[in-house]
């Protein structure tokens, strides 16, 4: 059988079985698209069926999550949590909280997370998690009644050797916190469960700024390779979450300039600079929204809606919102004026005819597999610091962090020159990651 077809009948297995989740679908062909080589070297993998096992996740729970609100109402959400592969380690992968999760969100996000953590280099599998509950605009202890309703069910279904969820959207501190206070009641047990911890109680330093560092790091090797750096570049942020605002914090530390950040509502536009304690402030301390930047630096100008942020000239663009929030004609825009380098923060940000535009423009391009990993690669350092009852210095994880980067571009890049598409990180990415997991499949047999 030819390859194309032998992937061909891979994707519409898969159509077929999970209709209704493109997202899903997406990554899957994404994936597909790229291992067709390693499927012609290693015939073994299409005769133990590694393929169409990878696309299935080895379990999927979903659960109704009753909690009460401040006016006494009974609410009901949807709780998730996909254990899609383990070959390599326990589940590991975030929980979101966001009106849009559903079960096709939460798969696609658990399929990109096997090969993401598999390209960090640590023993950890894939996994994702989330509900469709909406913590914008909620009390603490509206939040707290939830998250404890949430880990009512999931508890029976993580653990530190089995499955162990962090943060994703809408999933920050206070809500790990409210999550961990309730798995340890119910289980009387204080361990590793879950990462993104406070750091007075088993977190680890550099988490919360891991997956912006590395990013900023992973982007370092790219501009690299073109004999480049950081210096006098101008950079072109979207999303202000945790990954945005660190992004920004080290990219700025390196010399460049950021002059644009984005949320769901708008963008902001500052032709001096983004100015990062006014941000941390609005985002981290008082919840609030990007365009009251404006306030206090009158300079800058707030647009309505996110998708203009992407005709703001620049050299490096970071998409770090959410899924397909670049298309095709952002990213002839973004190549028109002269952008050199484009790295995912966010999972699956731009969509495959953005990634297309920018490859066959010969601009660096980073996917988020790869160059997002920082987060849950610092994960898997909280939880061997977890095991061992230790916590390391800043400056001891942020290394750490910066050499799984390193690691991680090098692999991309070796993976896709040996399978001939030298350059290519999507192809490399996709490779170096599949390879590890098929491997570690092929060894354990038929599990």
């Amino acid at each position: 059988m030819g390859m194309k077809k032998f992937a061909e009948e891979i994707l519409a297995m898969v159509a077929a079985r999970n209709p209704a989740e493109p997202e899903f679908l997406q990554a899957v062909h994404e994936v597909l698209e790229s291992i067709e080589p390693v499927i012609e070297k290693r015939p073994e993998i299409a005769k133990l069926k590694i393929v169409e096992r990878i696309v299935e996740p080895e379990r999927q729970v979903m659960f109704r999550v009753p909690w009460v609100n401040d006016a006494g109402e009974v609410q009901v959400n949807r709780g998730f949590r996909v254990q899609f592969n383990s070959a390599l380690g326990p589940y590991k992968g975030g929980l979101r909280f966001h009106p849009s999760v559903n079960l096709g969100i939460i798969k696609f996000l658990g399929f990109e997370q096997v090969f993401k953590n598999a390209l960090t280099g640590t023993p950890i599998g894939g996994g994702k998690g989330g509900s469709d509950f909406d913590p914008k605009g909620k009390s603490d202890m509206e939040v707290m009644r939830f998250c404890q309703s949430f880990m009512n069910e999931l508890f029976r279904h993580i653990g530190p050797d089995t499955d162990v969820p962090a943060g994703d959207i809408g999933v920050g501190a206070r809500e790990i916190g409210f999550l961990f206070g309730q798995y340890k009641k119910l289980t009387n047990t204080f361990n590793g469960v879950l990462t993104g911890k406070g750091i007075g109680y088993g977190g680890s330093l550099v988490r919360k700024e891991a997956t912006g560092y590395g990013l900023v790091y992973f982007t370092t090797r790219m501009l690299e390779a073109r004999k480049t750096d950081w210096k006098n570049k101008t950079v072109v942020i979207s999303g202000s979450g945790n990954v945005a605002i660190y992004a920004v914090e080290k990219a700025q530390s390196l010399g460049a300039k950021v002059v644009a950040l984005s949320d769901s509502n708008g963008y902001i536009y500052d032709p001096d600079g983004i100015k990062l304690d006014t941000v941390k402030r609005i985002k981290e301390v008082e919840r609030g929204r990007i365009k009251e930047y404006i306030a206090d630096h009158p300079k800058a100008e707030y647009h309505e809606g996110c998708k203009g942020i992407w005709t703001i000239p620049c050299d490096v663009a970071l998409p770090c919102a959410t899924q397909n929030e670049l298309d095709g004609k952002d990213a002839e825009i973004l190549v028109r004026n002269k952008c050199i380098a484009v790295a995912e923060g966010a999972n699956m940000p731009s969509t495959p005819e953005a990634v297309k535009v920018f490859l066959d423009a010969g601009v660096s391009f980073g996917p988020a597999k790869a160059a997002n990993a920082g987060g849950v690669a610092t994960s898997a350092l909280e939880m061997s610091q977890n095991s061992m009852r230790m916590s390391w210095p800043f400056e001891e994880v942020d290394m750490r962090l910066r050499q799984i980067m390193d690691g991680i571009y090098k692999q991309c890049d070796q993976a896709a020159e040996a399978y001939g598409a030298k350059g290519n990180l999507v192809i490399g990415a996709n490779i170096a990651g599949f390879l590890r997991v098929a491997d570690a499949m092929l060894a354990q047999g038929l599990v």
